[in-house]
């Protein structure tokens, strides 16, 4: 029915369409207190382990707060694996802290990709006060990404030329990161992997977000890398 009050049991195609599960959940038809089981579990997913992790985390309610970092290089699947792990939540604001750039073909494209992915209920926030949402949001966010942040920082506040002027902004992160009440899954570009920049404010950029990872990451319950799609969990 299109209005269902909750269900006490639902079978569902978890592996094709995690996100039913989380549409269900936002219209309230399934509740924690609603057993879940998966069907058609199948060769879609790679391996039975990899099956086991996707569908413990999307049976499981969240309870916030909840913070997880998750990293990784360019192309690596981070921000696929950030939403896998929010598809199935009732409640989700998708956190975009990139600047459109009207005149560039190829980012538009990647912006429509991720457009593309997300479930039509979700809620869309483009914003880079990221410290405002952290400290009033309930529900869900999924914050992509934090590289795209720092760089909007360094814009807004003129830094390239003193990248020390944004510090107190990444203090504020961390501390609004450190406090919240809400289920917080961020993507983070993972910097210690690549070649050394060649100019200075591309060094001290580099090393501002590693530290900042660094900083989230030691305010996370959950902190993974995402390496060629796959996914190390850190302890």
């Amino acid at each position: 029915p299109s209005a269902p009050g909750p269900y006490d049991a639902v079978l569902l195609d978890l592996a094709g369409d995690p996100a039913h599960l989380g549409w269900l959940r936002h219209i309230g038809a399934v509740t924690p207190a609603t057993r879940v089981e998966a069907v058609q579990v199948d060769h879609r997913i790679a391996s039975p382990a990899e099956l086991e992790r996707r569908l413990e985390r999307w049976r499981r309610p969240f309870t916030a707060p909840w913070r997880t970092l998750i990293l990784g290089g360019a192309r690596s699947g981070k921000s696929e694996e950030a939403e896998k792990r929010v598809l199935t939540g009732a409640d989700v604001t998708y956190v975009a802290t990139g600047i459109m750039r009207p005149d560039d073909p190829e980012w538009r494209a990647r912006i429509a990709a991720h457009r593309a992915r997300r479930p039509g209920w979700w809620e869309t926030t483009e914003t880079i006060d990221v410290a405002g949402l952290l400290r009033t949001a309930s529900g869900t966010l999924l914050i992509d990404g934090m590289g795209t942040w720092l760089t909007a920082m360094f814009d807004a506040l003129g830094a390239w030329e003193y990248p020390r002027a944004v510090q107190p902004r990444v203090d504020e992160l961390v501390t609004a990161w450190r406090s919240t009440e809400a289920h917080v899954v961020a993507v983070s570009d993972e910097v210690g992997l690549s070649v050394v920049p060649e100019t200075p404010v591309g060094r001290a950029f580099r090393d501002m977000l590693g530290r900042l990872n660094q900083r989230l990451a030691a305010e996370s319950e959950e902190t993974a890398l995402v390496v060629a799609g796959r996914v190390l969990e850190l302890p």
